[in-house]
């Protein structure tokens, strides 16, 4: 049980860290994310739509190889 705590510990640190560098970062565009090709984003008068599906898949892309090179050195 000491091993799920520290883990739970060092998932609150990293996610604090993250929302911290998020509120305070403001609307600096970190690596050119959230506009690839291939996100969506529709405008209109009064409606404004925005589904960034290439950069989920980037991102999911680059965390699925850092946890898998984690449980690889394990």
């Amino acid at each position: 049980m000491r091993m799920v705590g520290l883990t739970l510990m060092a998932l609150g640190v990293v996610i604090t860290l993250v929302g911290a560098v998020l509120y305070f970062g403001g609307n600096v565009n970190y690596f050119g994310l959230g506009r690839l090709p291939g996100d969506i984003s529709i405008e209109r008068e009064n409606v404004r739509f925005y589904f960034p599906i290439s950069t989920s898949i980037l991102l999911s892309l680059v965390l699925t190889a850092i946890l898998l090179l984690i449980s690889r050195l394990r």
